[in-house]
Formats: structure tokens, sequence, C-alpha cells
């Protein structure tokens, strides 16, 4: 009885974990997202602009991670409802749109050589990026194999996607910085657009049922 009593409060506290660590996430994205935007506008530098842009539809993802963790902790054997699918579709959308608008811009820079004026940007925020992002993964897998969740361990396989785009903003923000190769930027744009385009496509078969997220086939 007692153990049992003990598991549960034990369950609690990391499910509270859970929804802290996507909370952060979201807020991380929401800030991350605007200071990007800002300055890749400022700055003239599409990989960081993109990269502005991709934080704000994870913050969609966010919300519906937020809302998949209040499911399975009241229902851990439930499947996504209409809210999640939606922020799914939503999500997927963004990715999509997102994609288009960098493939198409890059192409024209590489086309017109357009170069940023700096990328200096590019390499402080992409450098605390994947700082931040390193450890929101290490604790999102803590939890989820504590939680024996499936779900929370593809949330946090999902975050490594920002990870991805972090190391690219960043290689091509130094590439620019030291070789002063416009190209370099719309090159490392393009590589921020094959994952967005992904992400798109798994939020998607996500939607459908398919698995939950990230290569993991999973429920909760």
């Amino acid at each position: 009885m007692v153990t049992a009593i003990l598991q549960i409060e034990d369950t609690n506290k990391l499910y509270r974990l859970a929804t802290i660590l996507a909370i952060i996430t979201i807020t991380y994205n929401v800030i991350e997202g605007m200071l990007s935007i800002y300055f890749g506008f400022e700055d003239e530098t599409l990989a960081l602009f993109g990269f502005g842009v991709d934080s704000f539809v994870e913050v969609a993802s966010g919300v519906g991670i937020l809302h998949m963790l209040t499911r399975i902790k009241l229902n851990p054997n439930t499947d996504k409802d209409n809210f999640e699918k939606t922020a799914l579709r939503i999500t997927g959308s963004g990715f999509y749109v997102l994609t288009a608008g960098i493939v198409v811009t890059s192409i024209i820079n590489l086309i017109t050589g357009h170069a940023p004026e700096t990328t200096f940007w590019g390499v402080i925020i992409s450098s605390i990026s994947i700082i931040t992002m390193r450890v929101l993964i290490q604790f999102k897998l803590t939890v989820g194999k504590r939680l024996n969740s499936n779900a929370i361990i593809a949330d946090a396989n999902c975050t490594k996607a920002c990870l991805y785009l972090s190391v690219i903003l960043l290689a091509s923000s130094l590439g620019y910085e030291l070789t002063g190769i416009g190209g370099i930027d719309s090159i490392g744009a393009l590589l921020i657009a094959y994952f967005t385009f992904k992400e798109g496509r798994e939020s998607f078969e996500k939607a459908k049922g398919g698995n939950c997220g990230c290569d993991d086939d999973c429920h909760a």
C-alpha cells in the first residue's frame, strides 16, 4: 500500500517535471524566434530568419505536447485526440509553408549573389540553442525512461531536430563570418529547409495515427 502510494507520488512528480520541460521549451522557442527573426531581417541572413520562423512553428507543436502530457497522465493508454491532431496538422502546414519560402528565397539569393551584412548573431543564437536543446533532450529522455513513456521519449528525440538545425545555423554563420561567401548562408538555409520539410511530413504522419514521433512507434 505504502509502496503504491510512493510510486504514484513519484509518477506525479515526473509528469510535473515533464510539463515544466514542455513549458520551458515553448518559452525558449518564443524568445529564440523573436530574436532570430529580428536579427535575421536586420542582418539580411536567411538562415537565421528561417531558423526563427521554425522556432514559432515549434511553439504550436509544443502546445500539442503539453496537451498530450495531460492526456497520458490521466489516460495512459488512449490515442491522440482531436486537439492534438489539429495541432499536428497546423504544425505540419507551417513547416511546409516555411520550407517553400526558404527554398524559393535561397534560390533567388544564390542567383543574385546576395550576402548577409553579418551572421554574428547567428553564431551567438545557435550556440546558445545547441546548449539549451542538449540539456532539454537529456532531461526529457530521463523523465521518459523513468515513466516508461515512449511518447515523452519520442518528444525528446524530436527535440534533436532543433539541435540539428542549430548546428546547421552555427556552421553556416561561422562559414560566412570566416569566408565572406554569401552563398554559404543560402546553402545553410536550404539545409534548414530539408529538416523543416521532414518535420512537416512527420507531423502529418502523426496526425494520421502513425508513429507518435521521430521514428518511435508508441502510444504513451
